[in-house]
């Protein structure tokens, strides 16, 4: 039976897993790749949550979910990088791939944007090539979770000693059992080379596609497909839509 529900986000050091079931945490995972996370996760779960953009425009920027994100996020909207164009996302060097961005958008790519650029592409190019994972993928933005479970967006950075507390705040506001798992999200990844701002992630992204209080909803709530067929939409969890 698939009653696995992940959340997953991307950094440096590979991908971070955190797995719940209905009735609570139940593991942490470290992967070098999406099809490593795949591979394990294929025949249990329910639904994955992950942190890099899934649908990529093909000749505009930024995505419809960026634009409406950056609107109800207000101050934090710094929190919404723009996702490169699909043919951009598979350069190498960010020269090439900034000046292909900008040929088809008229629009500059961010180099914080570049940064993250293999793991879009590695996404995207397993998507549209597997098939039966497409309906198990959303898209989340963790600063979109925090909002949804708070009711308001983090104010700081969660680098630092207040934004990491706002987001302990918010998960234990939706889910009192949040604070330990961070804890053993944490421990679980001792020595791994992910900051406690990846570890608040994913349990954000885990806890927003596990059942619970609330409806999963997107943004938009009538999401655009790209070129692929693949929705351009953030995933969130709460007792009523979100509006700018």
């Amino acid at each position: 039976m698939s009653d696995y529900y992940v959340g997953a986000v991307a950094r440096s050091g590979g991908w971070l897993a955190v797995v719940y079931t209905v009735d609570g945490y139940e593991e942490t995972s470290v992967f070098g790749g999406i099809g490593e996370l795949w591979d394990r996760y294929e025949e249990s779960a329910a639904r994955i949550g992950i942190d890099v953009p899934i649908g990529l425009e093909s000749s505009s920027a930024p995505r419809p979910n960026e634009r409406a994100a950056r609107e109800i996020l207000g101050d934090r909207f710094g929190a919404v990088r723009f996702a490169p164009v699909r043919e951009a996302a598979r350069k190498q060097r960010y020269r090439t791939a900034s000046r292909v961005h900008e040929r088809k958008t008229g629009a500059s790519l961010s180099r914080a944007a570049f940064e993250r650029a293999s793991h879009v592409a590695a996404v995207d190019e397993f998507l549209t090539t597997i098939d039966e994972a497409r309906p198990l993928f959303s898209e989340i933005l963790p600063e979109l979770c925090y909002l949804a479970f708070a009711g308001e967006p983090p104010t700081h950075s969660a680098e630092i000693a207040s934004g990491y507390a706002e987001r302990m705040r918010a998960l234990a506001t939706f889910d009192r059992d949040a604070p330990p798992t961070v804890q053993a999200v944490a421990e679980a990844t001792d020595g791994r080379a992910f900051p406690v701002s990846a570890v608040l992630d994913a349990v954000a992204a885990a806890l927003t596609v596990r059942p619970g209080d609330g409806e999963l909803r997107s943004l938009p709530a009538d999401p655009p497909i790209d070129g692929e067929r693949l929705p351009m939409a953030y995933v969130y969890r709460s007792e009523a839509p979100i509006d700018s």
